[in-house]
């Protein structure tokens, strides 16, 4: 891992939205089925948002932005890359997180059975 996504990382920890601060207070200490979750952890060329190392479960929260057409495309490519890697990629919406925290978490939960 490179000094760079280190930074770029500890930056997005700092900045976390309000949608990732509720999915991370229900993943950090292992509550969710056990497993240990990182935040905003390197992986490749990549920075992902939350990732069970151990089921290799990627969770990505997304603001309306990722909706533009070249962020649509960098994140396909970059869901591709990972997938190739053995994650499997979960991606939710920021208003989805914070009218529904409960569903997606269950939905987080199904994936790591």
């Amino acid at each position: 891992m490179t000094a760079d996504r280190t930074e770029a990382a500890r930056k997005l920890r700092q900045g976390q939205t309000e949608a990732e601060k509720v999915v991370w207070a229900r993943l950090r200490n292992r509550q969710l089925e056990g497993v240990k979750f990182r935040r905003q952890q390197p992986i490749g060329h990549y920075v992902v948002d939350f990732v069970g190392l151990e089921k290799k479960v990627i969770v990505e929260i997304d603001g309306g932005q990722h909706n533009e057409r070249r962020l649509l495309a960098r994140d396909e490519r970059r869901a591709a890359w990972l997938n190739a890697e053995g994650y499997r990629v979960l991606r939710f919406w920021n208003n989805e997180v914070l009218s529904n925290a409960d569903g997606v978490l269950e939905v987080i939960r199904e994936a790591l059975r």
